[in-house]
């Protein structure tokens, strides 16, 4: 049984008002195996789709290395954007080293709420994937459970947005979809993508991510809530 530790601590920059949430990296990064294009950084898979949706939301270019100078290319631009990183799961325990949310067991998580009782000026929850067991909200929902903590649907379309309340102030979460090669084949199921798909045949699936977290990364959506 291998046991897979998270290798980052949570990027808490002063100010952020909203945090990406997700589970673990691939194993490779516990473990100090990364590849040439890796970044030795949160979501720095070369082969995950976060931070080419990021580029194009905040309309700016990263390096894809393993070196010191992108994890500082990414660390200024969530700095300067007000986001921080808590990812919920600490450790867990998999018989098959893969990347695989559905292989994870015996998960420890990270105190999310406990973080947020000290970050008062977080709003918002991004999470990178859905309610799907071992999802990112997945684990939230049973965080929030041990703590006797409701939380409360306002919009059931994709992306999902619920709200909980937290020492007197409301703290809403987003769940969007997941910036994984994986998850294409469930955007392509998606009646939204399907639409515009019809219309633009050159439409893709990083397009659909694109549109989908330019909101709820640039914008105070909260307020319009």
């Amino acid at each position: 049984m291998f046991l897979h530790q998270h290798p980052y601590e949570p990027f808490l920059p002063e100010g952020a008002d909203r945090l990406i949430v997700g589970t673990l990296p691939p194993p490779r990064f516990s473990l100090g195996r990364l590849r040439e294009e890796d970044v030795n950084f949160c979501y720095g898979s070369r082969d995950g789709l976060l931070w080419p949706v990021l580029e194009r939301v905040y309309q700016t270019s990263l390096h894809y290395q393993n070196d010191e100078a992108a994890v500082m290319e990414r660390k200024q631009l969530l700095t300067s954007k007000g986001v921080g990183v808590f990812d919920i799961v600490a450790s867990a325990k998999r018989e098959k080293i893969d990347a695989s949310d559905l292989g994870m067991q015996d998960v420890e998580l990270r105190n999310l709420t406990g973080a947020l009782s000290e970050l008062t000026k977080v709003k918002a929850l991004l999470f990178t994937g859905g309610n799907s067991k071992n999802g990112p909200e997945y684990f939230f929902r049973k965080h929030l459970k041990a703590r006797g903590i409701q939380l409360k649907r306002i919009a059931n379309e994709i992306p999902r947005i619920h709200q909980f309340d937290l020492d007197s102030r409301t703290i809403y979460t987003v769940s969007l979809t997941a910036p994984s090669g994986s998850a294409n084949r469930a955007i392509g199921g998606m009646d939204a993508y399907k639409m515009k798909k019809a219309k633009d045949p050159s439409f893709t699936t990083l397009d659909f991510r694109v549109q989908q977290y330019t909101p709820y990364f640039r914008e105070a959506f909260w307020e319009l809530l």
